[in-house]
């Protein structure tokens, strides 16, 4: 009895065909947890400062020329996702991050002859795939489970909290095997890079339902719908929360490993990134949840003030239990699905311009993982747990504006 409510179930949620298209569509974000990581793992900045002459710090940089790539790409990525459907829009996600981690292993042999040059390029490319990924798998894992487009793009974020979680043991055999003589770092990279290759060629072979999406009439740009929308205070704030909210747990996952090993003297901080992603994974479940009793919007403002305490008593103890839990806390109430609620409430709040709030939110975070994050690339670690407080603290008083409005905006939103 049981077998059959489960297999009926499934049958309501999804469309048995695309199962194994689904399960590629989320291989591509299982390498992407690995691909938007690796940069801030400490013994890979190291490695990459010492071939291409440079700072440790200054790695930072490349991971913020991702920022640069998406918000490049954000906004033409979704009108060519709707108009050329969801296959074209992954395959050119997926050969752009191949592009990406195979140009990160050339130009780590290529050292300091243009070594840094070639990889803040790639880098670009690689924000550019994030998008493309984003605006044809988001969509497309949406209208696989269509019943429940909620699980399916948790799903998203869950297979990239799990590679994050795998990461450092994967990094822990490519350190013993470096060192050794057997391989070097760029293998990881080479070996993620023809990964991409393989999902390029199997998105272009399996179905997908993107018919529907090409089908669909043309579509107002995001240039042509701020034309002519009015946007509120609280609208402006929840835009604004988009870039702090980003910062709060970039600024974490690229710099916290840094700052472990030059003022706690820890060695090798990187299982730091298995307790942030175990916290994220956690955090996933719990929040979805949770969600069921408490308004989405509480979340905005408890998360923050959180973080905010997290990173004070870090930047405060400076010892490995702390930054360990820090890692966790930071994993689960920064990078667990905060960004994701954000939009939703956007959605609720602003249902006449939610497109065009949720596509500024996404280009805010963007901007603000470029911006932070070069200038991050140019301070010490501590100096940049310092920034993350100042920014996180923001973010808290934002949060508390929009949940002291929340119930004027709730009216605004019925008559609207």
């Amino acid at each position: 009895m049981m077998i059959n409510q489960t297999q009926k179930l499934r049958r309501t949620l999804m469309n048995k065909k695309y199962l194994p298209s689904a399960l590629i569509l989320y291989l591509n974000y299982f390498i992407h947890g690995v691909g938007c990581s690796i940069l801030g793992q400490a013994v890979i900045k190291e490695a990459l400062a010492a071939s291409w002459g440079v700072q440790v710090m200054a790695i930072t940089a490349i991971s913020a020329a991702l920022g640069l790539g998406r918000l490049i790409a954000l906004p033409f990525a979704g009108p060519l996702s709707d108009k050329l459907g969801r296959r074209i829009s992954t395959a050119i996600g997926s050969g752009s991050y191949a592009i990406y981690l195979i140009g990160l292993a050339l130009a780590f042999n290529a050292g300091t002859h243009g070594g840094y040059q070639i990889a803040y390029i790639c880098a670009i490319i690689g924000g550019i795939a994030n998008s493309f990924l984003d605006t044809g798998i988001y969509p497309a894992v949406s209208e696989i489970i269509y019943k429940a487009p909620g699980v399916a793009t948790m799903g998203i974020k869950f297979f990239i909290a799990i590679a994050q979680m795998l990461l450092p043991f994967v990094l822990g055999m490519t350190v013993a095997t470096t060192a050794a003589g057997l391989t070097s770092y760029n293998t990881l990279f080479f070996g993620c890079g023809i990964i991409y290759i393989v999902l390029l060629v199997l998105v272009m072979i399996f179905p997908l339902p993107d018919t529907d999406a090409k089908a669909e009439g043309k579509k107002e740009g995001l240039i042509a719908s701020l034309k002519h929308t009015h946007f509120s205070v609280e609208s402006i704030a929840m835009i604004i929360i988009g870039f702090t909210c980003t910062g709060t747990f970039q600024l974490w996952l690229n710099c916290a490993q840094n700052f472990a090993k030059e003022n706690v003297g820890w060695a090798d901080p990187s299982v730091m990134q298995s307790y942030y992603s175990a916290g994220t994974m956690i955090a996933l479940i719990v929040t979805a949840l949770l969600t069921r009793k408490i308004k989405d919007v509480r979340f905005i403002l408890v998360y923050p003030v959180i973080c905010l305490a997290t990173i004070v008593v870090v930047l405060v103890g400076q010892t490995k239990p702390l930054m360990i839990a820090g890692a966790f806390i930071i994993g689960w109430a920064g990078a667990g699905g905060l960004l994701q609620i954000v939009t939703s409430v956007c959605n609720m709040l602003f249902p006449k311009i939610k497109g065009t709030v949720t596509a500024l939110v996404m280009i805010a975070s963007s901007l603000c993982n470029y911006t932070i994050l070069t200038a991050a690339s140019k301070m010490q670690p501590s100096q940049v747990m310092v920034m993350n407080i100042v920014l996180t603290a923001i973010g808290v008083l934002l949060g508390l504006f929009v949940n002291l409005r929340y119930t004027k905006m709730v009216e605004l939103s019925k008559e609207d």
